[in-house]
């Protein structure tokens, strides 16, 4: 048994078929399929049902596919281990990004942390929280910038700042001549809000009457801050933006937005990974850097309610 055969099932129980597991792996399929199958012969069990497409494994198949992530995974800590001894910052990073904070904070940070440490590779992507966990309990991604607590078993939340909700108004609208706006003041408002499997949606959701939400006559829903934003420039209504994503308004629509009254809604954006993760001098200076961006104020909770949300 080899690490390199573990790490074949592993590809074709990601991708349930033989010949893409084979290409993410960098081999021919007649090579994958010949280790796998001299696997299988080593163990004396049948990994993987082949009668069935796409290719699933079988119940003794799965139990050793779980029992390899934690070698391979273990195998590779050697590697990191002796490139922390050594100082060595290097390595790939695969980071999960939800689409609320990535466009408002990946680009205060991205270009300063690659200059700095030109031999690591960052891969970013944008996808909901729920993916997020998800690829990281499957080892696909490495860290995610999320929105927290999530309360998951196995993950690990690292705090990195705290942004408040500010009300973004149409113009003309009349509460524009408040100069703070209560919660209860929306309810009678059209709020346009992010589609199904955001966790902003359902903070902004948690804030307003989702009764009321749902009785509107017309029902739109966008999958970025930027489409809210615009059906608010270009109609009548309301949405809601996080502080980061206010930062790139112009001064006239800047001046459309409100703070809440009382006490402010407040989110904690975090760095998230799994508690077995090894590269731990890596994540310290990614997340030095992301807080080195971020306004004094924002980097503790002083005040504020945080705003919790459903996975």
């Amino acid at each position: 048994m080899t690490i390199q055969q573990l790490e074949y099932i592993l590809a074709v129980d990601k991708f349930r078929h033989f010949g893409h597991a084979a290409e993410a792996c960098f081999v021919t399929q007649p090579t994958l399929s010949a280790q796998v199958s001299k696997l299988e012969k080593e163990l004396g069990v049948i990994l993987f049902d082949r009668s069935k497409m796409p290719v699933i494994p079988t119940e003794i198949g799965d139990r050793i596919i779980s029992q390899a992530k934690k070698v391979v995974s273990e195998s590779k800590g050697i590697i990191e281990l002796v490139s922390q001894m050594k100082g060595d910052v290097s390595g790939l990073i695969k980071m999960g990004v939800i689409p609320t904070i990535a466009p408002y904070l990946l680009p205060l940070f991205i270009q300063n942390f690659i200059q700095k440490y030109p031999r690591v590779q960052l891969q970013v992507q944008e996808m909901v929280t729920e993916d997020i966990l998800k690829r990281l309990k499957n080892d696909e991604l490495d860290i995610g910038l999320v929105v927290t607590p999530l309360q998951e078993s196995g993950i690990v939340e690292k705090p990195i700042f705290y942004e408040k909700f500010f009300v973004y108004l149409s113009k003309n609208h009349p509460l524009l001549k408040q100069g703070k706006v209560s919660s209860g003041a929306i309810l009678a408002e059209d709020l346009w809000v992010l589609q199904q499997g955001h966790c902003f949606r359902d903070q902004v959701l948690n804030l307003c009457d989702q009764n009321k939400f749902q009785r509107m006559n017309f029902h739109y829903e966008s999958g970025s801050l930027e489409g809210l934003k615009n059906m608010v420039n270009r109609y009548k209504g309301i949405t809601l933006l996080p502080e980061l994503a206010t930062e790139t308004l112009s001064e006239e629509e800047k001046s459309r937005l409100r703070p809440f009254q009382g006490e402010a809604p407040v989110r904690e954006v975090s760095l998230i990974l799994t508690r077995s993760f090894l590269k731990q001098k890596l994540v310290s200076l990614l997340f030095d850097e992301i807080r080195n961006v971020i306004p004094t104020h924002m980097l503790s909770k002083k005040e504020g309610k945080l705003v919790s949300f459903k996975l």
